[in-house]
């Protein structure tokens, strides 16, 4: 008897094991059914006219993302997609090409993994990331993918979002590297060390409110290692036949880890918009100060949506950065055949935080279609100096497919 228990205990466990086994392979072949392919194709046209350069800048590139992200086995699945930029024109200066008599425009040639991640949802409100991936927090002014350029930035981290608290989120990370938009030849394309990021919001009936502490160390850009705390308040609402929305935010930097410098500054902006049926008018203003030595400093934000799209200040002055702005929009759907189509203005007016500088002024025009998978996009920036930089105009063209 002893041994006939023993017998069907072992054949019971060897059904179970079985059994598991097959689940766990029915598991794998319906994630790899399910996987989808990624791509995404860019073909642009930049043109650069700056003076004080004896050259135009005129880039032509293709930026291919391709790649596959697999269905979901034992909670988990897996993305891989590669970077592949290949300039048809290469009348820029890249960074790393030599060229230094044109102006900048940093899509270098250049071939390599854009993201690698595993991505597991196995705990209940729980998702967790682990390796090469993309991070984007609120509006992108502090840490963001800087997704217009070609060579996008990603990270390599550690990843997780909470949402098990009604109405609260929980972003927590920790990166050892950050790949950035000069590409992997470049002495600035990655930052390594130890960053972490924490941003929590709450969603309550009047706005979303967003605590964060960016913690950054970086062994290429020591002057760049910082700690930043802020809040930010977000919100809409309607009134009367308009959509008023709003932005406020606060921070507050210093400097951290093996950042050679001794300084604090603080960080804050304000913005309203209104909507009315397909049009949006905003004002804003933003502050970034500086005490002669040191602005403050955003090296992971995606820095092309602020402070004008001729990127002249991709670093803060040193006496500080303030920004006033005024944009006009016009967006539907369903126009003249189109899917979608939007317009846009924006005019800056840039000085300094200390010793009031005017920095000078900038005028950006947009024009945005889509139709079924392709967007086109049209679009100039214009930089009159005044006590900063020197005039600069950009023009864009590009063609997007994404599968």
């Amino acid at each position: 008897m002893k041994h006939r228990t023993l017998g069907l205990a072992a054949l019971a466990a060897m059904g179970t094991s079985v059994a598991a086994q097959g689940q766990e392979m029915s598991s794998a072949l319906t994630a790899v059914r399910s996987t989808k392919p990624i791509i995404d194709l860019r073909l642009r046209s930049e043109s650069v006219d700056q003076t004080g350069l004896a050259e135009k800048a005129h880039a032509v590139t293709l930026r291919g993302r391709i790649g596959f992200e697999t269905g979901k086995a034992l909670s988990t699945s897996l993305l891989v997609e590669g970077d592949l930029l290949w300039p048809f024109d290469s009348s820029y200066n890249s960074t790393v090409n030599g060229k230094t008599a044109y102006p900048v425009v940093p899509d270098p040639e250049t071939y390599e993994i854009n993201r690698l991640q595993l991505t597991n949802t196995s705990i209940a409100g729980t998702t967790l990331t682990i390796g090469r991936q993309r991070i984007t927090l609120d509006d992108h002014r502090f840490v963001g993918n800087v997704g217009w350029r070609q060579n996008e930035q990603t990270f390599d981290a550690v990843r997780v979002v909470n949402t098990s608290i009604p109405h609260v989120t929980v972003d927590l990370s920790y990166i050892d590297q950050v790949n950035r938009v000069f590409g992997k030849e470049s002495p600035a394309g990655r930052y390594t060390g130890s960053t972490w990021l924490a941003n929590v919001a709450y969603a309550s009936p009047v706005g979303k409110l967003t605590g964060f502490a960016y913690l950054l160390d970086f062994d290429e850009s020591p002057a760049d290692s910082s700690g930043t705390v802020g809040l930010r308040f977000t919100g809409e609402r309607p009134v009367s036949r308009l959509t008023m929305a709003w932005v406020l935010s606060f921070a507050r930097q210093s400097d951290r880890g093996n950042c050679p410098l001794n300084y604090e500054a603080n960080y804050y902006t304000a913005e309203l918009t209104g909507t009315f049926r397909h049009y949006t008018l905003g004002a804003g203003v933003e502050m970034m100060e500086g005490d002669g030595v040191r602005g403050f400093a955003t090296p992971l934000a995606t820095l092309h949506r602020f402070s004008g799209w001729a990127d002249k200040f991709l670093t803060t002055p040193p006496n500080g950065l303030e920004t006033r702005y005024v944009t006009l929009g016009y967006a539907r759907k369903a126009f003249v055949g189109l899917d979608a189509f939007s317009a846009s203005a924006v005019y800056n007016e840039f000085g300094s935080d200390r010793l009031g500088l005017d920095y000078g002024s900038e005028i950006d025009l947009q024009l945005q279609a889509k139709w079924r998978r392709f967007n086109v996009l049209l679009k100039y920036a214009d930089y009159d100096a005044d006590a900063f930089a020197t005039d600069t105009s950009k023009y864009w063209a590009e063609v997007n497919y994404v599968w």
